[in-house]
């Protein structure tokens, strides 16, 4: 436990060096050109906003918020895409690229990738609806990648509520940051594989009885057949059928209606250890202002989640998909 804790602390404490001027001098332009930048990749697909998010979720769960989830697999590097929480279900790295395309041939070698990802994820978010938070900046970019990491610390679709909170307790974050940031999900897609356990398991006995959420789940068998392991897979659905590409709080309405679409999403509502967490979507369900409020401060919490070693052997990748050479 004492291990355990210190490692929470490590996390959580140490005010990261990050400040909301730290490319004043050097970039002054860097939060308008991520803004149009990301404003492109949103208007041309709604859903190119949840990909940036998750891909900033993914980051900072696994090292700090470092960019380590950016980098390919080389010969001499293993990365985090082919984790088990990755593989099939993070895209849009080619967004990041683009974005840091044009930052590059505006302030060459200034800007993190990582710094580029944590403000893309916060203009993603408004974009399609959601609130303003400041980004503080100042991140440097990792020289590894930990997939041992992604796939011992991130979240899966089926874990169990416990689980889940140990994870986010572990990164320093609570358990309302953990239902807070679980709101993303408003516009998040997921996988038939991530979900056919939960259509197939308690989703009938957990959700009401009308003819609006019947049809749902009759419409998300037909996507999702029963038996896997072919291309259904891979075929997907929106966690938030009800406003899809807006970033509201539908998503925790859906959960008192049981309907929510991954069972560790439903978990937060109808688990029996889901004492706090229950009581947290009652109240994001009924108050969209408390939960834009809690969202932004949670965000700015998980980015500051830091990798300390990338302060010191770090660097700014001219690349973000490999190290500098």
């Amino acid at each position: 436990m004492f291990s355990f804790l210190v490692a929470a602390k490590l996390y959580a404490s140490e005010p990261p060096p990050l400040t909301l001027d730290y490319y004043k001098s050097t970039c002054p332009t860097v939060f308008d050109v991520i803004r149009k930048e990301t404003e492109c990749a949103v208007l041309t697909d709604p859903r190119n906003a949840a990909l940036i998010v998750r891909l900033h979720f993914h980051d900072c769960f696994v090292q700090g918020c470092d960019a380590s989830i950016l980098l390919d697999d080389t010969v001499t590097l293993k990365g985090e895409k082919t984790a088990a929480a990755n593989a099939h279900s993070l895209k849009g790295f080619e967004l990041i690229d683009q974005i840091k395309n044009m930052v590059e041939s505006e302030c060459p070698g200034i800007v993190s990738c990582a710094d580029i990802l944590t403000i893309a994820a916060r203009d993603a978010v408004i974009l399609v609806g959601g609130p303003y938070w400041d980004v503080p900046v100042g991140r440097k970019d990792s020289m590894t990648a930990n997939i041992d990491l992604a796939n011992t610390n991130l979240p899966t679709p089926n874990e169990s509520l416990l689980s889940i909170i140990s994870k986010f307790l572990y990164q320093g974050l609570s358990v309302t940051d953990m239902v807070a940031l679980s709101g993303a999900h408003t516009i998040g897609m997921a996988r038939c594989q991530s979900f056919r356990s939960r259509i197939y398991g308690d989703y009938g006995f957990t959700s009401v009885k009308n003819p609006i959420s019947e049809s749902q789940l009759s419409n998300l068998r037909s996507i999702c057949p029963p038996i896997g392991g072919g291309k259904s897979d891979n075929n997907i659905s929106a966690m938030d059928y009800v406003t899809p590409n807006l970033f509201d709080n539908s998503f925790y309405q859906l959960l008192l209606n049981g309907e929510g679409l991954l069972n560790s999403d439903q978990e937060m509502y109808s688990s029996v250890f889901g004492i706090q967490t229950r009581e947290l979507v009652k109240k994001y369900a009924a108050d969209p202002l408390d939960f834009f409020r809690q969202f932004s401060e949670s965000m700015v919490k998980m980015g500051n989640i830091t990798n300390s070693e990338s302060f010191v052997t770090g660097e700014v990748r001219k690349n973000c998909r490999f190290v500098n050479t």
